[in-house]
């Protein structure tokens, strides 16, 4: 089971936190300029980690960083995991936007033109680029573009050394783990600690460590997150275990005390005391 980081160990890559950041209208304003290479006159904030739920039976999508500039929509996304379906995902989010910015009945030309971007701690595509911009083109004939308003556009951390702006080049660096002396990432990293240094924020995210956590739990008692292993008794105790241990990990970060975890673990378990102090 993948470990989640401590609210400590966190980085900008980290999704929660990289939203939290990009609350700062100013950062995120200088971030869109520098990885787009256009002017952003102001941004506006619909919500905090959108949720884009058109149908009550269509998949709904929780946007990183969903921001508007005029007559431009903006999502920012964070990825450090390559589940090989970008593409499929980022044509599934453009056209969320797209039913999202205009009502029933309303004419086309009120689509705004939207912008669809990952930043990746990997290659999405293997060929080395540090950046891939994709636009809608004839094949017939490639100087002709579409112009349908859309662009989805992949940054690639990993290969950092390759992007041929200095602003993006540096910026993925940072992301990527590097330090650097840009005065944009000190900016960034003055942010960072900032944002690590708000007590509420810690609290939410520590909450929700907890509550993945007992998802899990609940998904391993029902033997169907590991299939048939998870099924049999032996696996079902591993998974419980695993489980304590991880709810344990969450309580102890948010400081709860020693008799409270132990009270917590008797009562979700059914176990003893004597039981439950094996997991402290």
């Amino acid at each position: 089971m993948e470990r989640r980081e401590t609210w400590e160990e966190l980085e900008i890559k980290n999704d929660f936190l990289f939203a939290k950041v990009m609350r700062d209208k100013r950062i995120c304003m200088m971030l869109l300029e520098k990885l787009l290479q256009t002017k952003i006159k102001d941004v506006v904030y619909l919500e905090e980690q959108k949720v884009l739920d058109v149908e009550k039976d269509a998949k709904s999508v929780r946007l990183d960083v969903y921001v508007e500039d005029g007559n431009r929509i903006f999502d920012l996304e964070m990825q450090t995991t390559n589940k090989k379906n970008l593409p499929y995902r980022s044509r599934y989010y453009q056209g969320m936007i797209d039913l999202n910015t205009i009502e029933k009945g309303e004419s086309y030309k009120k689509l705004k033109e939207s912008y669809v971007i990952f930043i990746c701690t990997f290659d999405p595509f293997g060929q080395g680029r540090a950046q891939y911009t994709f636009e809608n083109l004839c094949l017939e004939d490639r100087e002709l573009k579409l112009e349908d308003g859309t662009k989805k556009i992949f940054f690639n951390a990993g290969d950092y050394i390759n992007a041929e702006n200095e602003d993006v080049r540096e910026f993925l660096k940072y992301v990527n783990g590097g330090k650097s002396d840009h005065p944009f990432v000190k900016e960034l990293e003055k942010k960072v600690e900032q944002v690590k240094a708000n007590k509420e924020w810690r609290l939410e995210y520590m909450t929700l460590l907890m509550r993945e956590e007992e998802i899990r739990e609940e998904a391993r008692e029902e033997g169907i997150l590991l299939g048939r292993k998870e099924g049999r008794e032996e696996g079902r105790e591993e998974g419980r275990r695993e489980g304590i241990y991880g709810m344990v990990s969450v309580l102890k970060e948010l400081n709860i005390p020693s008799q409270t975890i132990l009270m917590k673990i008797q009562e979700k378990y059914n176990l003893s005391l004597e039981e439950s102090k094996k997991y402290l």
